[in-house]
């Protein structure tokens, strides 16, 4: 059974248009999957010129056309060639095609979107009208168009040696200073059952989950904090007794090393910098972020948008690339 894989290009000042198309380069003779980029068209003509990339892009007109790689101009109105960085127009182009990719999954036309970055900053300042409340992220925003009020962030990836870490996120866009008060049974409990079920949609040979500890040694007994006596431990003592495959609280200084080395499937992170520093030290480069609950399949690169480089040709595609692979592997799992 054929696939469709529909990738939303992001910000088009930023990196995303150029990392989508190699990506799309390296991966399309790999198997039959069907890609639909949601941007712009001209634009898209005009980078894979550019790149010499020389893609098979074809107009959009249906699920039934024959070819692999399809363009479908989301608005009414084409972008100018010249976009100002982080502009509003570049800030609403990148809500619309969000919009229009998760609307497509959720019709059951796509069977996966793949997100290129968007600058939150700009998309705050444009006050687009489809985020409805205060941006806060791509993740947040698919939560809410789809009504999944049980998501969870994951962010994986695998060193040079081939080995994963895979780490769910219990809080993730607050201040550090929010995470005691934000970090409730509710919310660990979610992020322990999403990360055991990823493993299962992953179709690991198990799903051992490790939990973090929030304070250092995890809290030392309660010398340096409670959390894990209040709240950790037990959430994770319930969750054992529903048959989860969980321990914890583990030291955050030691527990991704014992998950690298293959002790652990997955980790349970705080919060956000707690599980991405030794994961972006550990696949910088291929990362991928899943959000786990959604009621499709949501993956994006594990990076920004990169304005420094935007334009200008050099933009690794490697963790696009991973993000499509994974994709494409959660999709063919699930059929």
């Amino acid at each position: 059974m054929t696939g469709w894989i529909g990738i939303s290009l992001g910000d088009v000042t930023g990196i995303g248009p150029e990392v989508a198309l190699k990506a799309v380069a390296a991966e399309l003779e790999r198997d039959d999957t069907k890609f639909l980029l949601i941007g712009d068209e001209n634009l898209l003509y005009r980078l894979n010129q550019k790149l010499s990339l020389n893609l098979p892009l074809k107009k959009f007109s249906g699920y039934d056309q024959t070819g692999k790689l399809f363009v479908v101009q989301s608005l009414t109105t084409p972008l100018p060639e010249t976009v100002p960085t982080g502009s509003e127009v570049a800030a609403n182009t990148s809500m619309a095609w969000l919009y229009d990719g998760a609307k497509r999954c959720l019709r059951g036309e796509l069977d996966a979107l793949v997100t290129a970055p968007v600058n939150k900053e700009s998309i705050i300042r444009a006050g687009h009208p489809l985020a409805g409340h205060p941006f806060v992220g791509q993740t947040e925003f698919l939560s809410e168009l789809a009504g999944a009020r049980r998501t969870a962030m994951m962010l994986l990836g695998q060193d040079e040696h081939g080995r994963w870490l895979r780490v769910a996120l219990a809080t993730i866009h607050i201040a550090l200073k929010s995470v005691p008060e934000k970090l409730t049974p509710k919310k660990l409990t979610l992020a322990i059952e999403l990360a055991a079920q990823a493993c299962r949609d992953l179709q690991l040979p198990r799903a051992r989950v490790a939990v973090c500890g929030l304070n250092p040694h995890a809290g030392e007994g309660g010398q340096f904090g409670d959390e894990e006596i209040k709240i950790i431990a037990p959430t994770v003592h319930t969750a054992q007794k529903h048959g989860i495959d969980v321990v914890g609280p583990l030291s955050g200084d030691t527990v991704f090393h014992y998950a690298l080395r293959g002790d652990f499937d997955a980790v349970v992170a705080m919060y956000h910098d707690q599980g991405l520093a030794p994961l972006k030290a550990v696949a910088f480069d291929t990362g991928v972020n899943w959000t786990l609950g959604l009621p499709f399949i949501r993956t994006s690169p594990d990076h920004g948008t990169a304005y420094d480089i935007a334009g200008k040709g050099i933009a690794n595609p490697s963790s696009m690339i991973s993000a499509i692979r994974l994709a494409k592997q959660l999709a063919k799992n699930k059929r």
